[in-house]
């Protein structure tokens, strides 16, 4: 067209969507939730080698996450997380194939004609009794295995994955009560604030939140949890009459059942050891994790507000392409540079150049300052009432669990983090080694609480910045957080609304930037709550796994 003298141009334009199908409204049934994970599963298993995906697949993805509730969301990603669980470390994909099917029947086929063989046509009166009785067993047993196998499969989510199978309608009755063994539901257990994640008998998941606290593991005390884990004896271990039948016996027997939890009060004490000599031998951060990591089921306003997040940052990245890049790489700053909170100045601990370690670490430190520190009226809650969504309660106990949730990972798991591992040790062991001397110069005791260390450290004086007075000799940011903690004390109750926002920010940041091994490394383990927020960012269309939605275009004029 040039060559002709044509003039032309050339403009950029939005590619259009295309219409998705109408979503569902209502709540899913377990059918639905297995059938849509599945969908889900093969759209985004390309997330683990780092692949782009269409926005048809983004608008679909966001339509139908957006439609659903937390629950909801929770038990799809769950049972996708399943199938890729199911790729990676069984032979699932390879059983539910044609291949897979032929196999089987000739493997529980030859194990069946060597039983029928060795009975009927052995002459078995030649062997000693007890040999002939040792093949019995292991033929037998050989079947018995072969007829777990075929449970296994029938009963695997494989099995049902898609909505179309007329040859399985007869059977699908069957496999609906196999998946209400399955179905996780939120449970408040004596003494919880909160409701929490009550597993089955058949779990998909670990179902907890692993956490690690600073002052704790400064002080060697032991960890304290805050929320109580629910079991299927819990029922049967409190009750104790039922028809007139005194069932104390059942109860103590239960209890019982707990002995085989002894050996592990054996392995605790080998966290005694000294130091130095866990050190040269090579096994300090495995005795730190066994004594100083706590263990938390994962409570329903947890994964509420970070659903709840998550879906408002969906709709604010359609504003346009600046907002959506600004909120997936976003470590905090977007929370607080918006709305209430904009009217303070944030640069002094959200600097740009701050890298993400140094964020957790001063995050967390004054996460467990405000929430010392706070009066006893602010954190009672009535044990016999669900707390409403406008008290702090909820608030700050969600910022409590995820401050202690990311410097686990920051610490014990590394590998999901997207630091430099050695700097991110430096600074800790400086903010250590700093509190180290505040604590003895003002010789808090062994036995003294935490909240006590909390009073010690905000009762320092930082009117001048720390950075002024020590420079670049340490990394430490315990002063730093210092006065991040009075600064977000202005909020009064309001500030664990922000504090928890926060953490939500710096989780989906992390999420997305971790390593796609790493969280499937982490699924083979029992699974991490990061790992559902990966999944969870990429289907409301955050991160940086979609193609863009700009084209190119030329005019030609006449």
């Amino acid at each position: 067209m040039r060559d002709g003298h044509l003039p032309t141009k050339t403009i950029t334009l939005e590619q259009p969507e295309k219409e998705t199908e109408d979503v569902k409204q209502d709540n899913l049934s377990d059918l639905e939730v297995l059938h849509y994970a599945y969908h889900f599963f093969e759209t985004f298993k390309g997330l683990v080698v780092d692949l782009m995906f269409s926005i048809h697949a983004r608008k679909e993805s966001r339509e139908f996450f957006k439609m659903r509730t937390p629950e909801d969301a929770l038990r799809v990603i769950e049972v996708e997380l399943n199938f890729l669980y199911g790729v990676f470390y069984t032979k699932m994909m390879i059983m539910h194939s044609r291949v897979g099917y032929v196999f089987r029947i000739i493997a529980c086929g030859s194990i069946l004609v060597a039983l029928a063989l060795f009975h009927f046509h052995t002459n078995q009166s030649k062997y000693d009794p007890f040999n002939v009785k040792i093949t019995y067993s292991l033929l037998l047993g050989a079947l018995a295995m072969e007829f777990v196998a075929f449970l296994m499969l029938f009963f695997s989510d494989w099995t049902f994955a898609s909505p179309v199978h007329p040859a399985l309608k007869p059977s699908e009755l069957i496999y609906r009560c196999f998946l209400a063994l399955t179905k996780s539901s939120w449970y408040r257990s004596p003494g919880n604030e909160v409701l929490v994640l009550a597993t089955p008998l058949f779990r998909r998941w670990s179902g907890s939140v692993s956490g690690h606290n600073f002052l704790r593991y400064c002080r060697k005390s032991s960890p304290t949890t805050m929320l109580k884990f629910t079991s299927w004896w819990d029922p049967i271990s409190d009750l104790k009459v039922v028809r007139g039948l005194r069932l104390n016996l059942v109860a103590n027997l239960v209890g019982k059942l707990k002995l085989i939890l002894l050996p592990l009060s054996f392995v605790s004490k080998l966290c005694h050891i000294p130091e130095p000599i866990a050190k040269k031998m090579g096994f300090q951060e495995f005795l730190d994790e066994m004594a100083y990591v706590s263990h938390e089921p994962l409570a329903k306003d947890l994964w509420d507000i970070i659903f709840k997040e998550i879906k408002e940052k969906s709709k604010e990245a359609l504003l346009s392409k600046h907002v959506a890049k600004r909120i997936s790489s976003s470590r905090g700053e977007w929370v607080l540079m918006s709305g209430e909170y904009s009217h303070i100045d944030w640069s002094e601990f959200m600097s740009h150049e701050a890298e993400l370690d140094e964020r957790i670490i001063l995050w967390h430190i004054a996460t467990d300052l405000c929430y010392h520190n706070d009066s006893p009226s602010q954190s009672a809650s009535s044990s016999s009432s669900l707390p409403s969504p406008s008290s702090p309660a909820p608030h700050k106990i969600t910022s409590k669990l995820l401050s202690d949730y990311m410097l686990y990972l920051l610490v014990m798991r590394p590998s999901m983090m997207s630091t430099v591992v050695g700097l991110a040790k430096i600074r800790f062991q400086d903010t250590l080694a700093e509190a180290h001397r505040l604590f003895e110069r003002n010789e808090l005791g062994a036995g003294e609480n935490d909240k006590r260390a909390c009073e010690i450290i905000y009762g320092v004086n930082t009117d001048i910045k720390p950075v002024h007075l020590k420079g670049d000799r340490s990394k430490s940011v315990l002063f730093d957080a210092c006065r991040l903690a009075r600064e977000l004390d202005k909020f009064e109750n309001g500030k664990w609304l922000l504090i928890s926002k926060v953490w939500v920010d710096l989780l989906s940041y992390a999420a997305t930037q971790c390593r796609p091994s790493a969280h499937v490394e982490q699924i083979g383990k029992g699974g991490e709550l990061i790992t559902f927020v990966w999944l969870l960012v990429a289907h409301f269309g955050l991160g940086h796994c979609f193609q863009t939605t700009t084209i190119a275009k030329l005019i030609a004029g006449k």
